[in-house]
């Protein structure tokens, strides 16, 4: 769904008549709605309320994406992505949360394997959507086929999920949660992902309207170039899990963090299309494991409590919530091509906030 979504803008942009700031805030608010229903979520993800979350968020959230193929207009795309994001997080990051507790020694290995089959999502939407432009069906049509995805995995949930393992009381969830909040452990973990993040979901949402605005192609042609950004990232996440049986994947984020400060800078400088492709294929096998290796971190640093971790990590996403937007506003005041130079300090931050040990 993110997928198509994040290559779908320059359509969805033209087809609503958006400027770059209501772009910036179809992408913040959402964000940050998602991100205070977090904490919330996650507490429940450590009592026995679990699975029923877990099927209301996924009943929701194809009702989301059904209501963003409908969108007449800003107003009523924002409604269905704020109505998204909770839910995703009801859904999706307790479904994380469950699968790091089912083998607590091999959270890191895991959550290369779940960034993996993400992946596979992240490379096929705007496949689909490029599909759906060939064939004259356009993005409102690869919406509604997800839609329906979606539904099926909300009922096919029902029956499929596993129990919760540790169950607390609402009261006790909420004293964990805040009581992670003061550790600095966390605090570097949760700084980690909303750096990392720069060069991944916002780089994401950014990208096709890069290449449309600032390398003037097309919007067909732009959806090819995530596909291939995050056809890159696939092959990224797949040779992770290799990666991992030679080295910590500490050492790997600051080894890769050095790699991406020169090839970032080199796509944007770099004239010509294909040149700009080939970088953008090279940043996605770079950043891979920016979000696996940070979160299992998180998660590892919060053991027998994998609903406070998705809890913290909604409140640090407030914060991250904001850079869209802000993104957004920049773009519109002096560009796009200026306003991507911003995401350097995405490999900058890696290697200050990696811990060493």
């Amino acid at each position: 769904m993110f997928g198509t979504l994040g290559a779908a803008w320059p359509l969805v942009r033209d087809d609503l008549g958006l400027t770059y700031a209501e772009i910036g805030l179809a992408l913040a608010l959402p964000g940050f709605v998602g991100s205070a229903l977090d904490p919330l979520i996650g507490v429940l993800g450590d009592t026995g309320r679990r699975r029923i979350v877990m099927v209301v968020g996924g009943a929701a959230l194809a009702v989301s994406v059904a209501l963003m193929s409908a969108a007449a207009g800003f107003w009523m795309l924002v409604a269905a992505l704020v109505l998204g994001n909770p839910a995703s997080g009801a859904f999706v990051s307790l479904a994380q949360a469950t699968l790091m507790d089912l083998a607590p020694s091999q959270r890191e290995r895991n959550m290369a394997r779940w960034t993996l089959v993400g992946s596979f999502g992240y490379v096929g939407g705007p496949l689909l959507l490029a599909a759906a432009v060939w064939f004259g069906a356009g993005w409102r049509a690869a919406l509604v086929v997800l839609a329906v995805a979606v539904a099926l995995a909300a009922v096919a949930s029902t029956r499929r999920l596993p129990a919760a393992r540790s169950v607390t009381d609402m009261s006790g969830a909420w004293h964990h949660a805040f009581a992670a909040l003061r550790r600095r452990d966390v605090l570097r973990w949760l700084a980690l992902l909303e750096a990392a993040d720069l060069l991944l979901d916002v780089l994401h949402a950014y990208l096709a309207l890069y290449f449309v605005d600032v390398a003037q192609t097309n919007a067909g042609v732009a959806a090819l170039a995530v596909a291939v950004w995050t056809g890159a990232g696939l092959v990224g996440d797949w040779g992770l899990l290799w990666v991992l049986r030679l080295m910590s994947g500490r050492r790997y984020l600051r080894a890769s963090a050095i790699a991406a400060l020169v090839v970032y800078p080199a796509f944007l400088l770099v004239p010509g299309y294909g040149a700009k492709l080939a970088l953008a294929a090279v940043l996605g096998v770079l950043n891979s494991g920016w979000y696996a290796i940070p979160k299992a971190g998180l998660y590892e640093s919060l053991p027998g409590r994998s609903g406070t971790a998705v809890a913290v990590g909604g409140v640090a996403g407030i914060v991250g919530a904001a850079v869209p937007l802000a993104l957004g506003l920049l773009a519109g005041a002096v560009g796009l091509a200026p306003t991507m130079w911003t995401l350097l300090l995405a490999p900058a931050a890696l290697l200050v906030l990696v811990p060493k040990r």
